[in-house]
């Protein structure tokens, strides 16, 4: 399997969904997939599939636009779960959508999603919540209101695909103020303590494979209350050659 775990993959306040190809992002991509790929993309709510259409569809036209236009193109939502098996199958890549964490997470344990994606031998890419749920245990970041309580689940099981923790968006959301806290400083910091979390801004990503971890783009790590740059945009890191 090859992975992309991705902040959004998309250029930003474009006027329509367009790949981005920062830090060499539709390059690596374009080697990994294969002419005219058959494509499947997975839900993040299973009771949105108005939604969930919409950014299929935005999918399909921006892999058109960049050159790689599918041969075939399936969603994967609640009123098709019981086709996960055979939809998996018949796909060279598949798509996990960005949206709410915990309930995507939901989503793929109900339909036994990491034991389905255990061989697939395609090219996975993640987008936002998609990336955060693809780790082996999943770090939940508050998002919403309320979810600032500790009563709320952090942690999760998760696809296994990775043991990269990310955390997306922080161009975006590194000032956000959660239930009258500072989301980053008042909340996440405290949850790192005895985790690490890899914080990426769009067009940020790592690169998987059997081979590799690269880390792609500019990033933050942070690790028992204390978060460090580790690089800035253009540069590459070979998370082998990476001492935390």
């Amino acid at each position: 399997m090859t992975l992309f775990i991705t902040s959004s993959p998309y250029v930003e306040n474009a006027d329509r969904a367009l790949l981005s190809n920062a830090n060499g992002f539709v390059d690596r991509l374009r080697q990994a997939l294969p002419p005219f790929p058959r494509a499947l993309f997975v839900c993040s709510d299973p009771e949105r599939f108005d939604l969930t259409c919409q950014f299929g569809a935005d999918t399909v036209s921006a892999f058109a636009l960049a050159g790689m236009p599918f041969s075939a193109y399936y969603v994967l939502a609640g009123c098709n779960a019981d086709q996960a098996e055979t939809l998996i199958s018949q796909s060279d890549l598949i798509v996990l959508a960005g949206g709410h964490v915990p309930t995507q997470n939901a989503f793929f344990q109900d339909i036994g999603l990491r034991f389905l994606l255990e061989d697939f031998p395609g090219v996975v890419i993640g987008i936002s919540a998609g990336s955060m749920n693809c780790a082996d245990q999943v770090y939940i970041q508050p998002e919403e209101e309320g979810e600032s309580s500790p009563d709320f689940v952090r942690f999760a099981p998760g696809l296994g695909l990775t043991e990269v923790n990310i955390l997306p968006h922080y161009q975006k959301v590194r000032d956000n103020i959660l239930d009258g806290r500072r989301l980053f400083e008042d909340i996440t910091y405290a949850d790192s303590y005895g985790q690490l979390f890899f914080i990426l801004p769009d067009g940020s990503y790592f690169y998987q494979d059997e081979e590799c971890l690269l880390l792609c783009g500019e990033s933050w790590c942070l690790h028992d209350g204390v978060l460090d740059k580790l690089q800035e945009e253009g540069e590459v890191l070979d998370m082998d050659c990476w001492e935390d």
